[in-house]
């Protein structure tokens, strides 16, 4: 496989996670378009270091950890908002203090 055709991928994944970031009103939305974002990010760095270097593969093996603490963290933090406010739309809540 080229490496163009895996950078026409990549790029193709980044505007699929950028359109999801930019149209979708959902919290847990948002969070897969910035999953799928950093997805498209590893799959350059990985397509960069195809031709037997490892420092590409390494790094993409360390933004896959971050992701995984991101997308855990992410999702405790919209729990605790829908647990608190019954809602997950980012824009519905307006304040940050109790409302009775």
């Amino acid at each position: 496989m080229a490496i163009e055709h895996l950078l026409y991928l990549s790029a193709f994944l980044f505007s699929i996670g950028l359109v999801i970031i930019i149209t979708k009103r959902n919290a847990i939305m948002m969070l897969l378009g910035i999953e799928l974002m950093l997805n498209a990010a590893n799959l350059n760095l990985v397509a960069f270091g195809y031709d037997g270097k490892i420092e590409g593969q390494v790094f993409a093996l360390f933004v896959v950890i971050v992701a995984v603490c991101e997308a855990a963290v992410g999702m405790a933090i919209v729990l605790r908002v829908y647990h608190y406010y019954t809602t997950s739309v980012p824009d519905d809540i307006s304040n940050l203090k109790e409302q009775r």
